[in-house]
């Protein structure tokens, strides 16, 4: 896994894919949370709406649609 430091558009319309795909196979939030472990990323819940952010390092990737946040 690679550590995004400059975000770009495109790289965050594929994370973004992904976790689309992911969260329409996922039957809960848990284990679509689960699924996206296993990626590399993880969903963070902030005042602002939550964010997408790589995992181990916590550094964000792009904020989440509010469609897919609940």
């Amino acid at each position: 896994m690679s550590i995004i430091f400059n975000n770009d558009r495109f790289i965050e319309a594929q994370v973004l894919d992904l976790v689309t795909r992911e969260r329409s196979k996922a039957l809960s939030r848990r284990e679509w949370m689960h699924r996206l472990a296993g990626y590399g990323y993880a969903i963070r819940e902030t005042d602002a709406g939550d964010v997408v952010e790589t995992l181990p390092h916590h550094v964000p990737v792009c904020a989440l649609p509010s469609n897919l946040a609940a």
